[in-house]
């Protein structure tokens, strides 16, 4: 295609539609999709058009998606892959939507529509989920796709834990400086590849891309001032304190007898000692917080510890720095209700990982290739 034109996407599970924002001004989106109404809400408040579609997924058909995409994009719903979730896989009532992305790809794909690529963005559990990893590749290369995966940590570009699986698919011929070693070929995107059949492995792309410069922020730094944000009593930061297993503990008393001011992100978690569930505040200061979770209940809310002159202070991150933690700019209008607003940070992709793929892989692949089948 030219490199004056366009590049034209698909967003399927679109949340409040970051993945838009991280492909940039150089792409246009053609169609999104998401079931959820307050995404739905928070995506048009964002992006002009109307090509955003609410509802199930299973209730759309080709007719609804125009034309053909160079892109088609689906960061399907992660819980049944998430480390903190059942594990229940593709056959789960949430990620099997997935399929009802994949059966609009085949349906296109018979109409001559195929998109010339497919990007699939989840939890890392995918990668690890064996059957379902290779179910997904099964059926990219039942429509003829070359396909690779990359882990991603959003902490490469953002002062957040955040790793995730980019699957990218493609039925275009594949640039050789595309291919070869990764800082993204992770121990498991390894693992993964070892596990899947010949038939599928011979499909396989080692995606390459340039290492992305160093990190130059840490949580201190996207915060709100101190005076501008309502604290924890401290009877409420006390009993935090006091839920700190011994080893956690002792690095918040040599923080707080250094006297110095230290920033780090909490998460209450279930650990089992002694052959019984407990629970236990765990707390982080190598200046990143904790992956964003989505509020489903008091201990998915991130609480910021703050250690200073002796003095510890506590209290929930705000939807605002959340949004910054995703690499959103300050002009994302977010949903007025902080647990709604916490819902699309939760569930969205971080910005910056989007446009680093993008401009790595996603552009130099399609701008240089033109749309035909890969040889099979």
């Amino acid at each position: 295609m030219s490199r004056n034109a366009q590049r034209s996407f698909y967003e399927f599970f679109a949340g409040g539609g970051m993945a838009r924002l991280g492909l940039g001004d150089g792409w246009s989106c053609a169609f999104a999709n998401d079931f959820d109404p307050v995404k739905a809400a928070t995506y048009r408040a964002n992006h002009e058009g109307a090509h955003f579609h609410q509802g199930d997924v299973w209730k759309l058909e080709a007719a609804d998606l125009p034309g053909r995409a160079d892109l088609a994009w689906a960061s399907s719903p992660c819980q049944d892959f998430s480390l903190a979730g059942a594990r229940a896989g593709l056959t789960g009532g949430r990620s099997s939507a997935f399929f009802g992305f994949w059966r609009l790809m085949e349906a296109l794909a018979a109409q001559g529509r195929a998109p010339r690529a497919i990007v699939v963005e989840n939890v890392s559990g995918l990668l690890t989920s064996g059957a379902d990893f290779t179910a997904l590749c099964a059926a990219l290369a039942a429509q003829g796709y070359r396909f690779g995966a990359l882990e991603i940590d959003a902490a490469r570009f953002l002062p957040q834990s955040r790793p995730r699986v980019f699957v990218v698919a493609t039925l275009a011929p594949v640039p050789s400086d595309l291919i070869g070693d990764s800082p993204f070929h992770t121990r498991l995107v390894r693992e993964a590849h070892a596990r899947l059949p010949a038939t599928l492995a011979d499909r396989w792309i080692w995606w390459c891309g340039a290492a992305p410069a160093a990190r130059n922020s840490d949580l201190a730094s996207l915060l709100e001032p101190d005076e501008a944000v309502t604290w924890h009593t401290p009877a409420r930061t006390q009993a935090l304190v006091d839920l700190m297993a011994p080893l956690h503990r002792a690095r918040l008393d040599a923080l707080r007898a250094s006297g110095q001011r230290a920033v780090g992100g909490l998460f209450r978690r279930m650990r089992v000692e002694n052959g019984a569930r407990v629970q236990r505040a765990e707390a982080r200061f190598d200046g990143l917080a904790g992956c964003l979770r989505t509020p489903r209940g008091g201990s998915s809310r991130q609480t910021l510890v703050v250690v200073e002159g002796g003095q510890v202070r506590t209290r929930l991150l705000s939807p605002r720095e959340g949004a910054r933690l995703m690499g959103l700019p300050e002009t994302y209008q977010l949903p007025r209700a902080a647990t709604s607003a916490l819902h699309v940070i939760g569930d969205g992709v971080a910005v910056p990982a989007v446009r680093w793929l993008a401009a790595n892989i996603l552009e130099p692949l399609l701008d240089g290739t033109p749309a035909v089948l890969a040889a099979e």
